[in-house]
């Protein structure tokens, strides 16, 4: 047997040991902390860090499209693939390696994340008005709120219904401390209010070691690359071509006083695509209708930027660069805080002013995809503040707001399988007509670009009102659906009757899927049906084998609206919305004899007649006895499923698959049911496909 050499084996050691150590900090530089918000019609997660970089919730590339989730009610709604947040300075002599660079820029994103020693968290709470309801059906948590709205600490007196509190250091000395306000209330849910404090505090490290210097022409250089939407996407129903997930046809367009506009804002959208054999605008998908799948405008409203240190009015020129950036180049990989020639093609990107046409501008009626430089990234659009000089303890205050508008699902569904059926002619937005498809259909997505204005408009009053918006009666603090054999049982709380207006409450009912369009089935207060106020609702029309889906909400008197005078200030469906579902559910038989398969024989074809979406291969065994253990055979004998029924009724469903998750073929299929006294019996049922 060889010996090692006691040097040799001090050097593997010593390798070893340097190899470790590195997976440790690489594993540190990328570890993170994400909270969401999502308590309106706008949804979306915040890292740690200070800023939400490229898959950097999951980290996994199929969900690119990840957050700026609207509307939040459907599934798979995300325009959100990365932003970054690099702030630079000159002139600055490193106390961490003892250099002087010429451009010193330290980064979050779009790709890099290092929070050991670059952007290094020091606090992160979600701070709530109020806590959550407890939503529950037949016993389980049955809310998102659960997980998606995890509040560390109350605050009564807060204005906002929510509020991320978020504390970074940065190694260039610079102490960042943001605050992002959510609200609930109907005309004020699809935006977010940001609110950061960029203050010279000198530290630079973990270990709170500090300098001492004035930082020179500092630059807060935000990058937004968006693409509408994740439906249409890679990470959805993928009919778009996939770079369209990439943002590589999204369009920007900024507004700012440099082009003659009032606004301080951009807004971005989902653009003609090259590689699309249609008309791609709204992203119709062909193949369930036409449905538009990307119909959002999500952007930027700069609302107050201070004009200096020392001068805290709004300095109406900022954002003072408006560039936009390939998404894709070099610059947005290497981020590295000590390369001087990087750092210095940074800088003078974030100092590059006002293009002299916006990005939509340049692009016109072409294809974002084949705008030069061609990448398969699409372009970010980008917003720098500065610079300023900021002497030890100097701060700035600069105060935007994010928010997503568009046509909503009802509309999408509407213009996308009018524009598929072609039958002319089209009623465009101003009511007058054509026979061109296209035409009207890119009519009505592009009053989306009034939605968002106007959304920025709203975010704009309320940060002038000092967040006095009025608000809506507080939702049900708790919300209860049992399901029953004939009926489902709902429950609520009755702490919002105590609330100045109060009017009554409401009940809406979604089938198969929480997902989805929910009608309203039932309201209680003053000119109603039910002019007694109740805190109870039994639904007696649901029917056996189908999944419901609920939620309450309160309501006032239509007083206190400004928007639309009269009409309710009504609490959010996202407080009390269930996604667990509710079903009838029958008595318990008594006898083994009385056991059938519903239906018998399934045919696929006919899903429609028998649970819909609710369970489209779904076949119920009813009238079961209590407790029983059902083993699904092939006619030949294979033992393919076995369930074990044991919640005291008589109805237990099968989705039609094998242990291995696979769906059944057609023919012909033996239940055996026992019970754990030993009695059994067998049923033969046929499956169509």
């Amino acid at each position: 047997m060889k010996t090692m050499s006691v040097s040799k084996m001090l050097k593997n050691s010593i390798a070893i040991n340097c190899l470790l150590m590195g997976l440790l900090l690489s594993s540190a530089a990328r570890s993170d902390e994400t909270k969401w918000i999502s308590i309106g019609s706008l949804h979306n997660w915040y890292s740690s860090a200070g800023c939400e970089r490229e898959i950097g919730r999951t980290l996994r590339s199929a969900e690119q499209q990840d957050g700026l989730r609207w509307p939040a009610q459907f599934n798979l709604q995300d325009c959100q693939v990365a932003k970054a947040l690099w702030i630079g300075t000159t002139n600055y002599t490193d106390p961490i390696i003892d250099q002087t660079f010429d451009y010193k820029v330290v980064h979050i994103g779009p790709r890099g994340l290092d929070e050991v020693s670059e952007f290094m968290p020091v606090e992160f709470k979600l701070i709530g008005k109020f806590q959550h309801p407890s939503v529950v059906v037949d016993g389980l948590l049955a809310s998102h709120t659960t997980y998606m709205d995890i509040v560390d600490e109350l605050d009564e007196t807060l204005k906002a219904d929510r509020m991320l509190y978020n504390v970074v250091n940065t190694s260039v000395g610079i102490t960042m401390t943001r605050r992002i306000y959510a609200f609930s209330q109907q005309h004020n849910d699809n935006y977010f209010i940001y609110e950061y404090i960029f203050k010279n505090t000198g530290i630079y490290d973990k270990a709170g070691n500090k300098h001492n210097k004035t930082l020179t022409d500092v630059i807060m250089f935000f990058q937004f690359r968006l693409s509408p939407s994740r439906e249409s996407g890679l990470g959805g129903l993928n009919y778009m071509p996939q770079s369209a997930s990439w943002g590589h046809n999204t369009m920007n367009h900024v507004l700012h006083p440099f082009y003659g506009d009032d606004m301080r804002c951009f807004y971005s959208w989902h653009g003609l695509h090259s590689k699309c054999t249609f008309d791609n605008i709204g992203a119709p998908y062909i193949a369930i209708g036409g449905r538009l799948g990307a119909a959002q405008f999500p952007g930027v409203i700069t609302l107050h930027v201070d004009k200096s240190a020392t001068d805290k009015t709004d300095d109406q020129q900022q954002p003072f660069s408006t560039p936009y950036l390939d998404s894709g180049a070099e610059i947005t990989r290497s981020n590295d805080q000590f390369n001087p020639i990087t750092m210095a093609n940074e800088y003078a990107v974030m100092n590059a002013g006002h293009t002299p046409l916006t990005h939509a501008q340049y692009v016109g009626s072409g294809y974002p995809d084949q705008f030069e430089p061609i990448s398969q990234s699409g372009k970010s659009q980008c917003l720098g503040y500065g610079p300023y000089d900021l002497a030890p303890g100097d701060s700035i205050r600069i105060v935007f707001a994010e928010g997503v508008n568009g046509l909503s699902r009802v509309m999408c569904d509407k213009i996308g399988t009018e524009w598929l059926s072609g039958a002319t002619p089209f009623i465009l937005p101003d009511g007058s007509t054509t026979n061109n498809a296209d035409e009207f259909k890119n009519a009505w997505v592009f009053t989306g670009i009034d939605s968002i204005l106007k959304t920025f408009s709203r975010a704009k009053e309320n940060l002038e009102s000092s967040f006095d918006i009025p608000q809506p009666p507080p939702p049900p603090n708790v919300f209860e659906v049992k399901s029953g054999g004939d009926r489902i049982l709902l429950k609520w709380a009755d702490n919002a009757q105590s609330w100045h207006g109060f009017a009554g409450y409401r009940v809406y009912r979604a089938i198969h899927k929480p997902d989805t369009t929910f009608n309203l089935i039932f309201q209680c207060g003053p000119a109603t049906d039910h002019p007694d106020i109740v805190n109870e609702y039994m639904d007696q029309t649901a029917q056996r084998g189908f999944d419901y889906y609920y939620y309450v909400t309160s309501y006032d008197n239509g007083n206190s609206n400004t928007i639309q005078p009269g009409v309710p200030l009504e609490s959010s469906l996202f407080w009390t919305r269930t996604n667990e579902p509710a079903y009838l559910r029958r008595p318990a038989a008594e006898s083994l004899k009385q056991i059938r398969v519903v239906p018998n024989p399934f045919n696929i074809r006919a899903k429609n007649l028998q649970f819909g979406d609710s369970g489209p291969d779904r076949i119920m065994f009813v009238d079961l006895p209590p407790v029983c253990t059902i083993k699904i055979y092939t006619e030949r004998g294979d033992l393919i499923y076995t369930l074990e029924h044991t919640d005291g009724s008589g109805d237990e469903a099968w989705e039609s698959v094998t242990s291995s998750r696979q769906v059944v073929v057609s023919g012909v299929y033996i239940a055996y049911f026992e019970t754990p006294d030993g009695q059994s019996a067998f049923r033969k049922f046929a499956i169509v496909r």
